[in-house]
């Protein structure tokens, strides 16, 4: 019950954070013209969060596993709400632009450690379903909170969501310092000591390599179609922009119930043949969506929802095979590097993507498609390695 506990309160934390992380892309004419920034400097708003969290992770990989993970955890989380509180009291682009880069280097950690955690609890044959329970907090997020967000802006103002994220953040920081166990890693030092360097062990072991690339692979082959899924839905498929909030309110809503129910279904079956099952049958909705002509809204939601529910499940079974290729000792380091490399890898993804996708002649998006074929190229590739991943001792 009490590791039930700490799962939910995990979901909580990322809940928070992925809420932040999301909620400024909707918002964006309304900074664009609060402080008279153009698009490309409304797009350094966007990245300088992910830049931060890349170095934060890479900070980590010497510093997670040197604490207990509570104190990480407040440290961490503490750091993170403050400052995207402190995001809706800016004037300036300046400001904000400074307050996002500071929440990226507290908030960019949070995932590692939540994984951290969750394998400190439980051991491999149990973890997927904690996994699934963890990932229901950033579907909820786009679910519930976005729009909660959104109309907190129209409401109030575009500051409003800033103070809710700070408020909700406060108050799970009181319930983790007053209810959460403390949780020890392995080699817990109060002490720096960087003659025992961790990233020279991870390198030097083969499988905790193969880990690695795993993880950057999966996510390059899952977020290449996310970043033109809005506007693809739009502009080819004729949504209006109240018909795309649907799309994300019906899609993270059925993921909040459906990635538990993964989990489950992969401890039961286990990592390696969830795997190939969830993997192969999410490609389905990655085809048809990225084949999409105009269509009724039932369609389309039913499409974007498959691939919500598919795509978010097919990543429960690799990162429950990745969490158990480190050793106890090394495992929150471990997390911080894969943090970091995933941030490269959305960013290479987004890049990529960008370079296939062009606009026709009629104002619609033409090679859609050919992203979401590559997009199934990669995450074969990524089945491949994965099935290569052997479980390192002491998980």
């Amino acid at each position: 019950m009490k590791n039930k506990l700490i799962l939910f309160t995990l979901a909580g934390v990322n809940f928070t954070h992925i809420m932040f992380t999301m909620i400024l892309m909707p918002l964006g004419d309304l900074f664009m013209e609060e402080f008279g920034i153009n698009a490309l400097q409304f797009s350094h708003l966007v990245s300088v969060y992910a830049f931060a969290a890349f170095f934060s992770g890479l900070v980590g990989i010497f510093l997670m596993d040197r604490f207990n993970r509570k104190t990480t955890l407040l440290f961490l989380f503490i750091g993170f709400w403050i400052t995207a509180a402190a995001c809706g009291m800016v004037v300036s682009f300046e400001q904000l632009l400074l307050l996002r880069f500071c929440s990226g280097a507290f908030g960019g950690v949070i995932g590692a450690l939540a994984l951290a955690i969750v394998s400190d609890l439980y051991s491999y044959r149990e973890r997927s379903g904690a996994l699934g329970i963890i990932m229901a907090g950033f579907s909820a997020a786009a679910a519930f909170g976005i729009p909660f967000g959104l109309l907190l802006a129209d409401w109030f103002s575009w500051r409003m969501p800033f103070f809710f994220i700070g408020g909700i953040g406060l108050l799970l920081s009181l319930f983790i310092f007053l209810s959460f166990p403390k949780i020890r890693p392995a080699t817990e030092r109060s002490v720096l000591n960087f003659k025992d360097n961790p990233l020279r062990k991870m390198l030097a072991d083969g499988n905790q390599k193969m880990a690695l690339l795993v993880a950057f692979v999966l996510v390059l082959g899952h977020f290449l179609i996310i970043p033109f899924i809005a506007p693809y839905m739009m502009r080819n498929v004729g949504f209006s922009m109240q018909e795309i909030s649907y799309v994300y309110f019906v899609g993270g809503a059925l993921t909040v119930f459906s990635t538990p129910l993964i989990g489950r279904i992969t401890d039961r079956i286990g990592p390696s043949k969830a795997l190939i099952y969830f993997m192969l049958i999410s490609f389905v909705p990655v085809v048809v969506l990225t084949n999409l002509s105009e269509s009724a809204l039932l369609w389309g939601l039913v499409t974007t929802s498959a691939f919500f529910v598919f795509g978010s499940g097919r990543t429960i079974a690799p990162q429950t095979m990745i969490t158990a290729s480190a050793p106890p000792h090394t495992r929150g380091g471990f997390m911080s590097l894969k943090s970091s490399l995933q941030q490269l890898s959305i960013a290479a993804a987004s890049f990529i993507c960008g370079l296939i996708v062009t606009i026709g002649e009629d104002g619609k998006f033409i090679n859609y498609d050919l992203v979401g074929y590559l997009s199934i190229a990669i995450c074969m590739v990524a089945i491949w390695l994965a099935l290569g991943l052997k479980v390192a001792r002491g998980n």
